[in-house]
């Protein structure tokens, strides 16, 4: 039996959480997913995740939240990671950091593994074993378990998602790349089933500078100061990519998809 896996883009701001609330369980209903895996650590405020939209989040019908280099800029989620395991923060974080890098579940008799792991350069507030060996072992140990292995690869450069995605083709099912914000179009089946992209875009305003208010980035580039970002609400939309995963636990499609803010 096949699996539907949407993986929504990084979450940003109220708007990002909006487009969440009010579309998620109709696409999931109209494309028939059966998991949903999201980038959460832009939601509160474009800076962290928050206690409380962590708990709207999973509500309005994702199964799971994973983080990148800020998913502590919040207090309240150092202190709530560890006592729900449907949030993630990457998995070569110390491991004596609160909460995990890794989730396994059921979907019907399909049994998933979801791994976080974030990208070695571009991050120098953290301190992290190396991603690639990490992903690697945390992959094969899934499979060893008999578990599906999906990955999401929280990363800066372009180039270094790339060669995860190779690192990882025909052992992950999955390889997908967030942190940029902005929906790539080099999706792709990779050799041996595996569904890659750079970039599964964002969740928020789409006419924006990484879901934030244009006039406020462009002042910062210009100043050099350290101007507060705004939140942003033009073109809000669910962004995100669909795999499907065959039986033998191989991808076989991986296809974008936006869905425009509904009215209320």
């Amino acid at each position: 039996m096949s699996i539907r896996v949407l993986f929504l883009g990084e979450i940003v701001g109220k708007a990002g959480v909006q487009a969440v609330r009010q579309n998620l369980r109709t696409l999931r209903e109209e494309q028939a997913i059966d998991l949903v895996i999201a980038n959460g650590e832009g939601a509160t405020g474009g800076f962290g995740l928050g206690k409380a939209h962590s708990m709207q989040l999973l509500k309005s019908g994702i199964d799971v939240l994973t983080g990148g280099e800020k998913i502590y800029y919040k207090l309240d989620m150092v202190e709530f990671i560890d006592k729900n395991p449907a949030i993630l923060r990457p998995a070569n974080f110390p491991q004596q950091n609160p909460g995990r890098g890794v989730r396994y579940l059921n979907v019907g008799e399909t049994k998933i593994c979801v791994i976080n792991i974030l990208g070695n350069a571009d991050f120098p507030r953290t301190h992290l074993t190396n991603a690639f060996p990490l992903a690697e072992y945390l992959v094969t140990k899934a499979l060893e378990e008999g578990a599906i292995p999906l990955v999401q690869f929280h990363a800066s450069p372009t180039a270094e998602k790339q060669a995860m995605g190779f690192h990882l083709a025909g052992k992950a099912a999955a390889v997908i790349g967030t942190h940029s914000k902005v929906l790539t179009s080099d999706e792709q089946i990779l050799d041996g089933g595996t569904a890659f992209i750079s970039d599964n875009g964002r969740c928020g305003s789409q006419m924006s500078v990484g879901g934030f208010e244009p006039e406020a980035e462009i002042e910062k580039q210009i100043t050099q100061l350290p101007v507060r970002s705004k939140e942003y609400w033009e073109d809000t939309v669910l962004v995100g990519v669909i795999v499907e995963i065959d039986e033998t636990g191989k991808a076989t499609a991986i296809e974008p998809i936006r869905s425009a803010l509904k009215e209320e």
